[in-house]
């Protein structure tokens, strides 16, 4: 029992340590993004990479109104309403009608845009490859494990971020 306690705590101390170390490494992600989009002469709004990726949701499904943007990441109408005005402000999106909807609005990208939607894509793609050469040395069983583990951290985070629950209600657990 006692190995076990100390096993749990020792996974404990790595799961916060990684947190903390993906925090450090989102920061750098994001100053590295702007630095490559500066060499586009693109200067970013902000040094909140959202709205980087609402940038990508649009240039997904593009046009894609407000709604679709709300549902596809799951943020609220507000941000999205605080970071599309911004958006369109800096060039990188417009607003449009579509010819049998003139109530609704629609967003699509700009050029400017568009070549933080391509930069995006070509980041996550390199971050992909990385990944998938990092897995290869576990094995299949191994890999089921981690996957089942990684479902259910994700689930448990989205429970968070919809308040199902608080940090406090964890302690209990």
């Amino acid at each position: 029992m006692e190995f076990q306690n100390h096993f749990k705590g020792h996974l404990y101390e790595q799961y916060i340590r990684m947190l903390h170390l993906n925090e450090l490494y989102t920061e750098q992600e994001f100053n590295s993004f702007r630095q490559q989009a500066r060499k586009y002469q693109i200067d970013m709004l902000s040094n909140n990479i959202t709205s980087v990726h609402v940038i990508d949701c649009i240039g997904d499904y593009e046009p894609i109104n407000h709604t679709g943007i709300v549902e596809k990441m799951g943020l609220s109408k507000a941000g999205i309403t605080k970071i599309s005005a911004k958006l369109l402000e800096m060039g990188f999106i417009m607003r449009s009608q579509l010819n049998n909807n003139r109530k609704e609005i629609y967003f699509s990208l700009t050029d400017k845009g568009r070549h933080v939607y391509r930069l995006h894509k070509e980041l996550h793609k390199e971050k992909e490859e990385r990944f998938y050469q990092f897995i290869e040395s576990y094995s299949e069983a191994e890999l089921q494990t981690i996957g089942k583990f990684m479902s259910d951290l994700v689930a448990r985070a989205e429970e968070y971020s919809e308040g199902k629950f608080t940090i406090n209600d964890d302690i209990k657990d």
